[in-house]
C-alpha cells in the first residue's frame, strides 16, 4: 500500500508564497509517479504539476512560470513550491501518486489566497 500525507497549507496574501509537501511511505518512492491536483467547490479537480521517477515535469499552463514542483528520493518527499500566489489559486490542493498502475491520493490541504 501507499499512503500519501500532505503538509504545508495555509492563509497566504496575495503575492505570497507556499511550499507544499507530500511524504509518501515505504521504499518504493523511486517507483511511484507523483504530482499534485487541485480542485474548488464546484468544479472538477484539476492537474497542476507532475513529476516522473526520470524528473521529468509537467504544468498546467496556469501556474508554469510560478510554481516548481520538486522531489527528494532520500525522503521519498514531493515538494510543490508556489510563487506570486493570486486568489485564484484558492483551493484544496492534494497529493497524487501511481504505482504499479494503481491511483493513490492524500487527504487534502487548503491553500487561501486573501488579503
Amino acid at each position: 500500500q501507499v499512503q500519501l500525507v500532505e503538509s504545508g497549507g495555509g492563509l497566504v496574501q496575495p503575492g505570497g508564497s507556499l511550499r507544499l509537501s507530500c511524504a509518501a511511505s515505504g521504499s518504493i518512492f523511486s517507483l511511484m509517479v507523483m504530482g499534485w491536483y487541485r480542485q474548488t467547490p464546484g468544479k472538477q479537480r484539476e492537474l497542476v504539476a507532475t513529476i516522473t521517477r526520470d524528473g521529468t515535469t509537467n504544468y498546467a499552463d496556469s501556474v508554469k512560470g510560478t510554481f516548481t514542483i520538486s522531489r527528494d528520493k532520500a525522503k521519498n518527499t514531493v515538494y510543490l513550491q508556489m510563487n506570486s500566489l493570486q486568489p485564484d489559486d484558492t483551493a484544496v490542493y492534494y497529493c497524487y501518486a501511481k504505482y504499479l498502475l494503481k491511483d493513490y491520493w492524500g487527504q487534502g490541504t487548503q491553500v487561501t489566497v486573501s488579503s
